[in-house]
């Protein structure tokens, strides 16, 4: 790493740039403010690619340097994913979470693993029609990669829109569970890919419950020890330093013990905004802990969608491939809306109001960081080249399409919150 491209320099980067982008969202475009960040990182960036190819370009080379230097994954992955989750579970209406926990629990396990076969299975079909050779392991790779939906994205979305409050809980269960357990398929999936074959089933499932399981087992005892911990102290600066020893910490641990980390925080972030928690706190705890994980949460995210919007950059351009990316995206949306519907169609949707419901969960599957993050992880090579520039394109037209129209497509169902 060049000496000029230390971690506080680099985070100075980025959030300069989120917040110059912000400033010209909030003055001129008007527009939910993650979207408008990705909408003008994703324009410089593919400004700069154009006047590459017209003009040589040297200095690419410096903008690409910082890209890697970041490494999203191990930033992501590794870090800063254990507060954006932390935050986003603290923020969610848990009397809905639990009256909708079954419907949570179909989507983020069934859903997920659905939404994992479907999308192989297209893609598998669909790369040899645009002349590309990618096996079905691989595949199973980039359905892993896809499957989740952003929690990011989704409970940002959630804060905008007047969805009934069951739905709400349902979209941001669904994609603060959903994290762990993609992650944990991905994993698997890209040992038995670079095995060279899919191998047993047995094995997936064993994999995922050890470490779904284990995650959910230690963010509740991380979370009970936290409660147990506040209730000694009565300063609010204090409650709050808990908060986030308990946020990096529990993620940290599981790392340590192999089970998965989104998910313990997730969990932790729960038990940490149960009732009997809430009541630990003193009233200025309470405050403390809202705003600065409100703060982290705004921050976080407005650096995450400037480097989705740049690793435009970092996308390999062919033809055959942007066929292929063209061919994902109406695939992703299908394989979204059979996921949910045969997931949640016995547990939730019913009468009048399920398909309304399946319009609203299919068109707000957004994508993110996560799955950028995941593409980007995988060994340098061919294979990795494919499957990053078909996620890279699956993602932007969630954020850019998607979350853009979310907003019509609520008020074209009529699914208000007088409905819910």
């Amino acid at each position: 790493m060049p000496p000029f491209f230390n971690p506080l320099a680099l985070f100075a980067i980025v959030i300069t740039l989120a917040t110059a982008f912000a400033i010209i969202n909030h003055r001129y475009l008007h527009l939910p403010t993650t979207i408008g960040i990705t909408a003008q990182a994703l324009g410089v960036a593919t400004i700069l690619l154009f006047l590459e190819q017209a003009v040589p370009m040297p200095r690419m080379d410096a903008a690409r340097a910082v890209l890697d230097s970041i490494n999203l994954p191990a930033t992501l992955l590794d870090g800063a994913l254990s507060f954006l989750l932390f935050a986003g579970a603290q923020s969610v209406d848990q009397r809905e979470l639990w009256q909708n926990r079954f419907s949570i629990l179909a989507l983020a396990l069934l859903g997920t693993m659905l939404a994992v076969a479907l999308f192989a299975a297209g893609m598998w079909m669909a790369f040899p029609l645009v002349g590309l050779a990618v096996s079905l392991p691989w595949c199973v790779v980039l359905g892993a990669i896809l499957a989740p939906t952003d929690p990011v994205s989704v409970v940002g979305m959630l804060r905008r829109l007047g969805l009934p409050p069951r739905v709400q809980a349902i979209f941001a269960g669904e994609s603060l569970f959903n994290d762990g357990v993609g992650v944990v398929v991905f994993a698997v999936a890209v040992q038995l890919a670079e095995a060279g074959t899919i191998g047993p089933l047995g094995d997936l499932v064993w994999q995922m419950v050890q470490e779904v399981g284990g995650g959910l087992l230690l963010g509740f005892l991380c979370g009970c020890l936290a409660v147990w911990c506040i209730r000694l102290v009565t300063d609010a600066h204090l409650e709050l330093l808990i908060s986030i020893s308990l946020a990096s910490g529990v993620y940290s641990l599981a790392k340590m013990l192999e089970v998965s980390g989104p998910v313990a925080a997730v969990t932790a972030g729960l038990a940490l905004g149960m009732p009997r928690a809430l009541g630990a706190l003193s009233q200025h705890g309470q405050r403390e802990i809202r705003n600065f994980w409100m703060m982290v949460d705004e921050v976080l995210n407005a650096c995450l969608f400037v480097l989705i919007g740049f690793y435009v950059l970092s996308v390999p351009i062919r033809v055959p491939v942007l066929l292929a990316a063209v061919l994902a995206i109406p695939l992703s949306i299908t394989v979204r809306a059979l996921s949910v519907l045969l997931a949640m169609l016995p547990v939730y949707l019913r009468d009048s109001q399920r398909w309304r419901v399946l319009a609203i969960m299919t068109w707000g599957g957004l994508r993110g960081g996560i799955s950028i993050a995941l593409a980007l992880s995988l060994e340098h090579g061919p294979m990795r080249d494919v499957l990053l520039a078909v996620c890279y394109a699956v993602v932007v037209f969630t954020i850019l399409v998607q979350g853009l129209t979310m907003e019509r497509v609520v008020r074209q169902v009529r699914l208000g919150a007088a409905e819910g």
